[in-house]
């Protein structure tokens, strides 16, 4: 068994997580990352995305995650998201909406650089709608 530390993933809502957990699957920005105890120390930003928890009593927890950063120690892990969800309590119609206000703003952009960071964030959210929700 796996050692266990603490993990708490903060939305400005709400705590929705803060439990000892053997590990955690966060979307960062270069790349999904595994964390877990005794991680050496790294602060991350976080690309929207599913966050996967394996509790310390073995059970998986997935949320969704609409970008952030990830505070990582040896002792723990703080997720600070600017918006968090349960994958079980997604809002089909709020993701729908996410997605047609990024792809306004890819229509919007100014410039090059504006259009190419909206059309990474449109990406970033059609590729988690298809990860999460039925078809």
């Amino acid at each position: 068994m796996a050692d266990s530390f603490q993990f708490e993933l903060v939305s400005p809502e709400r705590l929705l997580v803060s439990e000892q957990v053997e590990s955690v699957v966060i979307p960062g920005a270069e790349g999904e990352m595994t964390v877990m105890a005794y991680h050496a120390p790294v602060m991350t930003t976080i690309k929207p995305g599913v966050v996967t928890v394996k509790t310390a009593a073995g059970q998986q927890e997935r949320y969704v995650v609409f970008g952030g950063f990830a505070d990582i120690v040896p002792a723990g892990c703080t997720l600070l998201a600017e918006s968090a969800v349960a994958v079980g309590d997604i809002d089909r119609a709020d993701l729908t909406r996410r997605i047609q206000e990024a792809r306004e703003d890819v229509a919007d952009a100014k410039d090059d650089q504006t259009r190419s960071k909206a059309e990474q964030f449109l990406s970033q959210l059609t590729t988690l709608e298809g990860a999460i929700l039925p078809a």
